[in-house]
């Protein structure tokens, strides 16, 4: 999976986030028993890697796509049903208009296949692609490289 998230993302304009444990700032271990690694680094080439601790986006990655007057951001990675699906709502309350990739996608260990992530996104946001064909067919998806797109990218643990 990663290799095809590398390899999309040298097609569109690149952002990441990294997930990072703080204690102080998500309580994962107190409250879920598990905690994210503390030194993780980001596993594609991005144009910009954002560091968050917990299951939304930072705000200023978001600040950052606005920024660059995007519309449509290509979402995918781990966790369909938690921190995309988080990525998913931030993106949308900013008025983007974000579209899950199910092929590069698994879900938590609630549901690894992300089927219940790609439910959810469907519901609440309307687009999802389920393979790579189904870039060709969506409107506002640019064919060159810096052109628009994100890839939300959590490390896999």
């Amino acid at each position: 999976m990663i290799d095809e998230i590398a390899s999309l993302a040298k097609r569109f304009y690149t952002v990441a986030t990294v997930e990072r444990h703080d204690e102080a700032v998500t309580p994962f271990e107190r409250q879920l028993g598990w905690k994210p690694g503390i030194n993780d680094e980001c596993l594609i080439p991005a144009h910009r890697t954002f560091i968050k601790h917990g299951y939304l986006p930072p705000a200023e990655a978001i600040r950052h796509l606005k920024e660059r007057a995007f519309e449509r951001v290509l979402v995918c990675g781990t966790q369909a049903d938690t921190c995309c699906l988080a990525a998913g709502f931030m993106l949308f309350d900013a008025g983007l208009q974000p579209t899950l990739l199910k092929w590069l996608t698994v879900g938590s260990s609630l549901d690894v296949s992300a089927s219940l992530g790609a439910r959810l996104w469907k519901h609440h946001f309307g687009s999802v692609l389920d393979r790579a064909s189904d870039l060709a067919i969506v409107p506002g998806i640019a064919r060159k490289p810096q052109s628009v797109g994100d890839l939300q990218r959590d490390n896999i643990t």
